[in-house]
C-alpha cells in the first residue's frame, strides 16, 4: 500500500465527488450507513452537503484518508450533543473504498479519530455497527466495549432487517 494521509474534509467540489462516489459505492455493497440501495447521486450530495456545512460549525468533524489525490476512506467524528454530555463523541460513516479494504485505512481513521476527540477534550467515544457484516471486529481490536446488541434495528441496504451492536471507548484524561 502506498502513503495514505489523513486529513479533516473541507468543504470543495473534488472531495464533495469523492465522497459522493464512497457513499454511493458503500451502500450498493451492502454498507449499513443509513441510506437504501439504490442510493441516488443527489441524495448522497445531500448528506454530505449537509455534513460538512456541520463541520464548518463545528457540530462534527469530517475525515478522509488519501492515496495521493484520491479518496479511499472516510470517518466522522460527532461533537455536537447536550449540554451535559460535553465528554462524549460519537463516530459515524465509517468507510473504505472497496479496493481500498483490509489495508488498514479504517484502524488509521479511527486512531485519528480518537486522537482528535482527546484533543477536543472528549473522554468517552461511542458507536453503534450492524450486526450483520459490521465492524464490530475492528472496533474490539481498538479497544472499544460491547455494550449490547439491539434486534432488528435498521434495514439493510438491500432490504431486510439487521441488528445493531453498541460500543463505548473511554480516552484522554479521565474527568
Amino acid at each position: 500500500m502506498s502513503f495514505i494521509e489523513i486529513k479533516v474534509l473541507t468543504r470543495d467540489a473534488a472531495t464533495l465527488a469523492a465522497l459522493v462516489d464512497m457513499l454511493i459505492e458503500t451502500v450498493a455493497a451492502g454498507g449499513s450507513v443509513s441510506f437504501m440501495h439504490p442510493l441516488s447521486r443527489q441524495a448522497a450530495e445531500g448528506f454530505w452537503d449537509q455534513s460538512l456545512t456541520a463541520a464548518e460549525r463545528g457540530e462534527r468533524v469530517v475525515l478522509g484518508a488519501w492515496e495521493g489525490d484520491a479518496l479511499v476512506g472516510t470517518v466522522t467524528l460527532l461533537l455536537d450533543f447536550p449540554v451535559n454530555q460535553p465528554h462524549r463523541a460519537e463516530i459515524a460513516k465509517l468507510m473504505a473504498r472497496l479496493a481500498h479494504r483490509g489495508k488498514g485505512i479504517a484502524s488509521r481513521l479511527m486512531r485519528a479519530a480518537e486522537t482528535l476527540a482527546a484533543e477536543k477534550g472528549r473522554t468517552l467515544l461511542v458507536l453503534d455497527t450492524a450486526t450483520e457484516e459490521g465492524a464490530s471486529g475492528l472496533y474490539e481490536k481498538l479497544g472499544f466495549t460491547l455494550t449490547g446488541e439491539i434486534p432488528d434495528f435498521a434495514l439493510k441496504p438491500h432490504g431486510g432487517l439487521t441488528g445493531t451492536l453498541i460500543y463505548w471507548k473511554r480516552i484522554g484524561q479521565s474527568r
